[in-house]
């Protein structure tokens, strides 16, 4: 009796907890809002590290002695970046409002209930509100990185914080709100899926403008404006920065999708964007190798960079071909823009405007060339492009994007800088410059050893 009853309660415990799993199986519905949730978590997540990829970038493309300054702003002003995108640059956004901005959803909750209320725009997915929140802040964290290229080496430490406060809350929400909040471009139908303008642009311009503001570093230029070349001190890190970035684009383009589900669209996305970018570090090698007489490794990385600037427009809506010649022009295009604008008098030290904002205007613009009807049916914005049929409307509200986001960010960018100008000040001193801005802002050096040693021996890095 004893060995029935423990071997009926033996069944009994095997066979309740599968029961309790049978009654408690999720959905379909469940099983898919879950795994687009961890995507998308992924994916920012994938973003997010592309801080790293620019930290390193940004300090082997300068000199030594400011590296330390170089990579730890990058902590600083993301930080700074999610503080103000929190309390009001997702409300201005993604909220509720007019054709030119939110007037929703500040001081994010992270909870449903203010998501239905305010974010109307981000209502097609079923990701959680906060990972949507993350997803969006690492977007306006890569646009205020690429905008610090324009201080790069100059700037004092307060700029950082000002400016990144104001790029945060005013400039780059606005814009974003326009393309995909529901804004008077998302009504025209303009193509920026993963944010060659609304990311890549926005940040290039205020990196032109603080680059005009700052003027040249000291020993740029010889008296007859011909430019030195001022090498960054470790182009193994610039390497390393540029596969960071080029991995953290995965998450950038094929997280734009906000899904895993379906046909796996975000996989074309993918190969789409991978493809542009290994078309733009050929063509720009190749094309460096034809100017200077040797293969020129910064230009190269510079090429891979543009080519993934150009593609995030384009991703979800161009065959993969297309997405190859889009790339090789961004990586050609931009390699002659870099040497222009040096010719010009604009000392962009990390090439900022070169790699992202004409990058960025060549692949806002390809779409209105390459989409097909299929791809832009799919993802439901616009149409065909001038090749595939569609004339010339599509180009047509491409460029007039692009016109608009430009003027904006140009004139406020103009603004915010000329009054920090007039009142704080830009930049260090000349003797704060030349010692360095790990010393003179940060009271020690990236690279101690090797600075003391240069020091000692009288050597400038």
């Amino acid at each position: 009796m004893v060995k029935k009853l423990l071997l009926a309660f033996g069944v009994m415990s095997l066979l309740f907890p599968t029961l309790a799993f049978a009654a408690d199986e999720a959905t379909a519905p469940q099983l898919q809002s879950a795994i687009d949730a961890v995507w998308v978590m992924l994916a920012a997540i994938l973003v997010i590290f592309m801080q790293a990829g620019f930290a390193l970038l940004e300090a082997g493309s300068t000199r030594m002695k400011n590296a330390g300054h170089v990579a730890g702003k990058t902590i600083l002003t993301f930080g700074i970046c999610a503080i103000a995108f929190w309390a009001v640059g997702f409300g201005f956004a993604f909220g509720d409002g007019n054709a030119f901005f939110g007037e929703t959803g500040f001081f994010v909750t992270g909870l449903e209930d203010q998501a239905a209320a305010a974010f109307g725009s981000l209502s097609f997915s079923d990701v959680p509100i906060g990972i949507k929140f993350l997803f969006q802040l690492a977007f306006a964290g890569v646009s205020l990185a690429i905008a610090w290229g324009g201080f790069a080496e100059r700037a004092k430490l307060p700029v950082y914080f000002i400016f990144g406060i104001l790029y945060t809350v005013i400039i780059y929400p606005i814009v974003a709100h326009w393309v995909w909040g529901g804004g008077w471009l998302s009504k025209l139908g303009m193509q920026d899926f993963a944010g060659s303008t609304v990311v890549h642009l926005q940040g290039a311009t205020a990196a032109l403008v603080a680059t005009i503001l700052l003027k040249p570093r000291i020993g740029k230029y010889n008296k007859d404006k011909t430019p030195n070349l001022i090498p960054g001190h470790n182009q193994v890190l610039s390497v390393l920065g540029v596969i960071i970035l080029w991995i953290g684009w995965f998450g950038f383009n094929p997280g734009s999708t906000l899904s895993a589900m379906g046909d796996g669209f975000f996989g074309y996305i993918a190969l789409t964007t991978n493809m542009a970018a290994a078309a733009g570090a050929v063509a720009a090698l190749i094309i460096s190798w034809m100017y200077f007489g040797k293969a020129d490794i910064p230009s190269m990385l510079n090429g891979v960079l543009a080519a993934l600037v150009a593609i995030t427009a384009a991703c979800a809506f161009v065959d993969a071909w297309a997405a190859i010649v889009i790339g090789a022009v961004a990586g050609i295009v931009t390699f002659f823009t870099a040497q222009w604008f040096e010719r010009a008098g604009i000392d962009d030290p990390i090439y900022a405007f070169s790699v992202h904002g004409i990058a960025g205007i060549w692949g806002t613009l390809s779409t209105g060339l390459f989409a097909t009807p299929e791809l832009s049916a799919k993802v439901g914005v616009g149409g065909a492009g001038l090749f595939y049929g569609g004339g010339f409307h599509q180009l047509g509200v491409q460029a007039l994007g692009l016109a608009g986001a430009l003027a904006f960010v140009l004139v406020l960018s103009f603004i915010i800088l000329g009054i920090l100008k007039a009142t704080i000040g830009l930049r260090v001193t000349e003797e704060e410059e030349i010692i360095g801005l790990d010393l003179s802002e940060h009271g020690s050096y990236g690279y101690p050893e090797q600075m003391k040693k240069a020091a000692q021996n009288g050597v400038s890095v």
